[in-house]
């Protein structure tokens, strides 16, 4: 497609849609073609900030009606036949998205609509996957026949690890899809994540996550006040929000990890980059990932990682290169891991430099884009 393509791209999340994708649009506008982006509204960030910062890269935004983590079948068919409009009126050459409800509902609508590539990113299995109530079995059952059905509407399917592949091809929800390609995650901007020096002081420790429980915040709170009855100078900041997932910690359990003084939370932040140059040691001891952005954010500052030795987590660091792997689900194990980092400075500053080159060689976003470019031809 050498000439000026019309592109879409569908996301799922609208408050992230920007430091999830703006590399993505901003190289494909480089290159000369037109974007349009497709976003729910924003549940925790100002909608026309969103719609100016994604025009600012030279697209288009157009606000979509899905909902995220509802249910409610009337609502599905509002958003299915959202996307069916989009693209009857935009007629696009290309569409990527990204996210689970946005692969059931636009691939489909998009085949339907005649766009001749149709590129399916699976940025990981999440809460119906890891979850073991009546309710997670259920959406899995759910979502696995949706995915059979989209993917094998699509022309490219990218996984960002081989589990959440495997996973799926097991429970055959790939018979029908083209041969699936691992790519390094949505990627990090190494020039604008750019290596930083440890900070002066005692350690500090940092979490950047949406606050559910399948990302670890409990053994992270946890943990933390296991290191602070020991080391009572340490601190541990944690970033993000409560989400509306059924998987998201309560306010209440917040609120007093906060008083009790074993966390410092300092709620959301558009731009992490202040809080990771404080940081000593980035943790993320989440249960399952697609491959975790905060951490290849983390890497390329030079911040050594905790993370676990989990779907998604353990194809980010390597054990004892760039940091630690624990078990998911161990609060004394990540509370060992913590306590190690923290009293070897020498040890914290071996493994950042050997993240940031790790972060550069192999999670470079222009790595990434240029993946999903070919594949949507442009």
């Amino acid at each position: 497609m050498s000439h000026k393509a019309s592109i879409a791209i569908v996301n799922g999340i609208g408050d992230t849609v920007v430091s999830f994708r703006g590399a993505l649009v901003r190289d494909l506008v480089a290159r000369g073609h037109a974007v349009t982006v497709s976003t729910p509204v924003p549940a925790e960030v100002d909608p026309q900030a969103v719609a100016r910062a994604i025009e600012a890269l030279g697209a288009r935004c157009v606000f979509s009606p899905l909902n995220r983590t509802g249910i409610n079948p009337l609502s599905e068919r509002r958003a299915r036949a959202h996307y069916a409009e989009f693209f009857n009126g935009l007629r696009p050459d290309a569409v990527f998205v990204s996210n689970p409800k946005p692969i059931f509902h636009a691939i489909p609508a998009a085949r339907a609509a005649g766009v001749a590539r149709r590129v399916a990113m699976v940025t990981g299995l999440g809460y119906a996957f890891t979850g073991s109530s009546f309710k997670a079995r259920v959406i899995r059952a759910v979502a696995t026949r949706l995915y059979r059905s989209a993917l094998s509407d699509a022309t490219t399917v990218l996984f960002q690890n081989p589990d959440d592949r495997d996973e799926l091809a097991r429970r055959g929800a790939l018979m029908k899809a083209p041969t699936p390609r691992i790519v390094a995650g949505s990627g990090v901007d190494v020039d604008a994540f750019a290596a930083m020096p440890q900070p002066e002081g005692p350690p500090t420790f940092l979490m950047v996550a949406r606050l559910l429980g399948d990302k670890g915040v409990r053994e992270y709170a946890e943990a933390a006040r296991t290191v602070r009855a020991q080391r009572p100078s340490w601190r541990f900041r944690l970033v993000g929000w409560i989400d509306a997932n059924p998987a998201a910690i309560r306010s209440e359990e917040l609120d007093a990890w906060v008083r009790e003084g074993s966390v410092e939370f300092a709620g959301r932040l558009d731009d992490v980059r202040g809080e990771l140059a404080r940081a000593s040691v980035f943790v993320l001891p989440s249960y399952r990932e697609g491959r975790p952005k905060s951490v290849l954010e983390a890497l390329a500052s030079a911040r050594p990682v905790i993370t676990t030795d989990a779907i998604g987590c353990r194809e980010t660091v390597r054990e004892g290169v760039e940091g630690l792997l624990v078990p998911p689900r161990d609060a004394q194990a990540l509370a060992r891991a913590c306590l190690r980092l923290g009293d070897d400075a020498a040890l914290r500053a071996a493994m950042g430099a050997r993240a940031r080159q790790r972060a550069v060689e192999q999670f470079d976003v222009r790595i990434v884009n240029a993946v999903i470019m070919e594949a949507l031809g442009a």
